[in-house]
């Protein structure tokens, strides 16, 4: 149970630390303009903090999600990163293709329970591989960057349900704890 709940704790407080740099660095970019923007931002930020407390998103249970349907976030965003630079597709583009096709697999057999689990993953890893090119340099970045954001959607299985951008959070994590792990060693 303690482990249960020191899991739950370390990804809120992950995405949340990810979350608040991310939305500090906009504030300060903000600021040089125009100063309302930046407090406004403030506020907002601060809101959402605390507003958390006062929102059901999480559930009781700890349940992840299983391995066999996590892998499948790395090949989405290798899938994506693929279209994405070496056809040239694009960033959105390629995103959207590989999230279309990935909303028909479970089409192909109805019954199955692993199938309807696989889009929603898919799609995750479609968002690491919208990564620009100065962001993921390479295939190996972005293999690393969806095994990471794969481990996140995994344990994040019960947390953070009903807000939207879930998906898109976990592979902004996954990318930035890769880039920021790529920026130490050197």
């Amino acid at each position: 149970m303690k482990k249960h709940k020191a899991i739950r704790f370390f990804m809120i407080l992950n995405v949340l630390c990810i979350q608040i740099t991310f939305l500090t660095m906009i504030i300060k970019e903000k600021y040089d303009s125009n100063i309302y923007v930046a407090l406004l931002s403030l506020l907002l930020i601060t809101l959402t903090m605390f507003g958390n407390k006062y929102l059901d998103l999480h559930h009781d249970e700890y349940s992840y999600e299983k391995i066999a349907v996590i892998i499948w976030v790395p090949i989405g965003a290798i899938v994506c990163y693929i279209l994405n630079i070496n056809l040239g597709l694009g960033s959105v583009l390629s995103a959207s293709i590989v999230g279309t096709l990935a909303s028909f697999i479970p089409k192909l057999k109805k019954q199955s329970i692993y199938l309807k689990n696989l889009p929603p993953a898919i799609y995750c890893g479609a968002f690491v591989g919208m990564s620009s090119v100065q962001i993921t340099p390479s295939i190996y970045f972005v293999i690393a960057a969806g095994i990471l954001a794969g481990l996140f959607f995994m344990i994040s299985k019960n947390l953070f349900l009903g807000v939207g951008g879930k998906l898109g959070t976990i592979a902004f994590t996954g990318v930035i704890m890769v880039s920021l792990m790529y920026w130490l060693s050197l």
